[in-house]
């Protein structure tokens, strides 16, 4: 199995080297060469299984000899085993035909948990082998720099830095990144948004130079072995509701595209997915562009779901990849307009887009009045991404089985579920102490050179 570059100019990697790489070295996104195929047989034979046995038999034929089937079953046992509901990724029915896919059981209570605990398990094996040490730098809009931490921290080989936007995290999900005590792990809050914190790390890796030395390593969905890791639960909730017999559908909250890229590859594998729905709050890039064909940003609103408020969707190149017949160099022409405020989708990329993927917007009081909603219905306390989800989704209800992926526990965003409801969720047990814990956290500005010299300074201690 070999992995390929967006933008054509880069390096054919193997599955252990593309994990490691992260970015490719011409600023592109690695994908595989070509996408495994299952039959309806193979499909069929994934229902009932426990969930780290579809990890297994989806994740496996992506991965070459980089281990054992012993090796590797290993790591999923130990990956997943910290997770707080026996069924991992539980479905729960909301109405008729509408169904919720729970993302977050895991040990920071979102869906980031499901391919961050499989990623640190595995590049811990592989630098375990090799005696290499590598530096881990991520952006995160909230979910994704605590799940990275809670996964590398205290590992030998790691050293974990994680930018995340002063000011718009929830204060859950940053005391989730600023409260552990390993020294591996540094917390870094940025003077910027989401879109600032992204940049800065694209800039690092396309510094081949300070990538070298200090032997750079991505965790964001930039990173193909985090998109992989999310394909499992497509098949394990499209199994639960009958497939491959069955066809169903499924809404994603989006900020990223990585999750819903995600959809995309299983639906690739064979899986029979008849929408994929794309679901935007009121940074809704992602809706316009598909509607439109303009993917042109126009600013960062803070939302009370703050893990979607993106302009510059990483993933999204993935699928513009696909979309453009495999064309690298037509890929990196729209990025490098991307520079200036965004491009226009070719008619027949667009098409191809559209094809596979619809979209939905959801404005703040729609988010907070589907929480309202759907407590009163269903006793079901969502997130305010899983409401945009929810919400969305109702707009898309048809004959087929539609399923929403809920991302975080409504524990991480307690201000907007109160609002919404009169309710504060409370914290699971494990975590009743967050408030009482002291936070470390170091202040950064939107400077690429201040970080580089940090982060040097920090792993030469």
């Amino acid at each position: 199995m070999h992995y390929i570059s967006t933008r054509g100019q880069a390096p054919v990697l193997t599955f252990g080297e593309a994990m490691m790489t992260g970015l490719a070295r011409d600023g592109g996104l690695y994908v595989p060469e070509t996408v495994p195929q299952f039959t309806a047989d193979d499909i069929a034979a994934l229902a009932g299984l426990p969930y780290e046995e579809i990890a297994f038999r989806v994740m496996r034929p992506f991965m070459g000899d980089l281990f054992s089937e012993a090796e590797f079953r290993s790591l999923i046992a130990k990956a997943y085993q910290g997770f707080g509901h026996p069924a991992r990724a539980p479905l729960k029915q909301l109405a008729p035909n509408h169904f919720l896919l729970e993302l977050f059981h895991g040990p920071t209570l979102a869906f980031k948990d499901f391919a961050m605990q499989i990623i640190g398990q595995m590049m811990q094996a592989a630098l375990a082998k090799s005696g290499e040490r590598i530096t881990i730098v991520g952006a995160t809009s909230g979910d994704t720099g605590s799940a990275a931490i809670e996964a590398f921290k205290g590992l030998a080989n790691v050293d974990v830095f994680i930018l995340f936007p002063h000011g718009r995290v929830s204060e859950v999900q940053r005391r989730q990144m600023t409260t552990p005590t390993e020294a591996n792990v540094h917390a870094l809050a940025l003077d910027g948004d989401f879109d600032d914190c992204q940049a800065r790390l694209k800039d690092m890796f396309n510094d081949h130079a300070f990538r070298d030395g200090v032997r750079l390593a991505g965790v964001n969905s930039i990173n193909w072995a985090r998109v992989l890791a999310q394909v499992v639960y497509y098949f394990s909730a499209a199994t639960s509701l009958g497939a491959p017999h069955r066809k169903v559908s499924f809404t994603v909250p989006t900020g990223n595209f990585g999750d819903i890229f995600a959809g995309y590859i299983a639906q690739r594998m064979g899986l029979p997915i008849a929408e994929l729905v794309i679901a935007t709050n009121q940074n809704d890039i992602l809706d316009r562009a598909l509607k439109s064909g303009a993917y042109e940003t126009n600013g960062v609103k803070p939302s009370i779901s703050p893990s979607m408020d993106i302009q510059v969707s990483s993933n999204f190149e993935r699928a513009l990849f696909d979309a453009y017949g495999r064309d690298g160099a037509a890929v990196a022409q729209l990025m490098d307009e991307m520079k200036s405020g965004g491009f226009r989708i070719s008619q027949g990329a667009l098409e191809s887009l559209r094809a596979t993927f619809t979209s939905g917007r959801c404005s703040e009081e729609e988010t907070l009045a589907t929480i309202r909603a759907e407590r009163a219905a269903t006793g079901e306390l969502l997130c305010p991404h899983s409401a945009v989800g929810v919400k969305v989704a109702q707009d898309h209800l048809g004959a087929v089985s539609m399923i929403t992926l809920a991302t975080a526990h409504p524990a991480k965003f307690p201000d907007a579920v109160e609002q919404a409801t009169g309710l504060r969720p409370a914290l699971p047990p494990r975590m009743a102490d967050l408030f009482d814990r002291p936070e470390r956290v170091t202040r950064v500005p939107n400077d690429l050179a201040a970080l580089q010299t940090l982060v040097r300074e920090r792993i030469a201690r």
